[in-house]
């Protein structure tokens, strides 16, 4: 019990999430209606994209300093969680633009970056795929993880700050906007919502490195 204390906090969060994020009310805006509820797991998906994707380039950078196979599994565990988050922020994303923008895709900035950036990740792992090698796919994992952790930012948070779009913050959709977030809905999302999802992300990655770590027990010495 006291090792799965923030599962139990994940379950909870998660929960009050689903029934306040689609039972509680919400304010009625313009455009957006009730598809502003999708605010409460579309955003925290990219919330937990990135605490996942930093953890996956800190475990990088650890390999690179110390080569232990454990490393690159926590690496590489992190790395798959934050892909699948950020594929189901596009998703989310995609349906919510469909009702308020009238089409799922409109070639937005955001949409753009957020796509190349998953792009660069999936670039990750076709890289470690086509080596044999295990010391060599690690290594080489590692450096490039640090790359695309590094095409984050320009990709999702300064280029799109530049442009125009029709994102929170642009023309089309400014109810959006976290800063004018309704005070019922800013407790859900930062007491529920963000927290939550990302703490699912954790607990995903922790299945995934268990996995790894008995397929791998050999060459861990475990």
């Amino acid at each position: 019990m006291k090792k799965s204390w923030w599962k139990i906090l994940c379950i909870i969060l998660l929960l009050y999430t689903l029934v306040g994020g689609l039972l509680l009310e919400v304010p009625h805006k313009k455009i957006l209606n009730e598809t502003i509820r999708n605010i409460y797991f579309h955003v925290p998906m990219w919330f937990g994209m990135m605490v996942l994707f930093t953890c996956s380039v800190v475990y990088s950078v650890k390999y690179l300093r110390k080569p232990d196979l454990l490393y690159d599994i926590y690496a590489t565990a992190y790395a798959r969680t934050g892909m699948l988050f950020g594929i189901l922020g596009l998703v989310t994303g995609a349906i919510w633009a469909n009702y308020t923008w009238g089409k799922a895709w409109s070639n937005d900035i955001k949409q753009l970056g957020a796509a190349m950036a998953l792009l660069v990740y999936a670039a990750y792992f076709v890289l470690r795929n086509s080596m044999i090698d295990i010391d060599k796919r690690a290594r080489v994992g590692a450096v490039y993880n640090i790359f695309a952790f590094a095409m984050l930012f320009p990709a999702l948070w300064i280029v799109p700050r530049l442009v125009e779009s029709l994102h929170p913050g642009g023309a089309g959709n400014p109810g959006a906007d976290p800063r004018d977030m309704d005070a019922r809905m800013l407790i859900i999302f930062w007491f529920g919502a963000v927290p939550g999802f990302i703490l699912l992300g954790i607990w995903l990655s922790s299945i995934i490195i268990r996995f790894r770590k008995i397929e791998d027990k050999n060459l861990l010495h475990a």
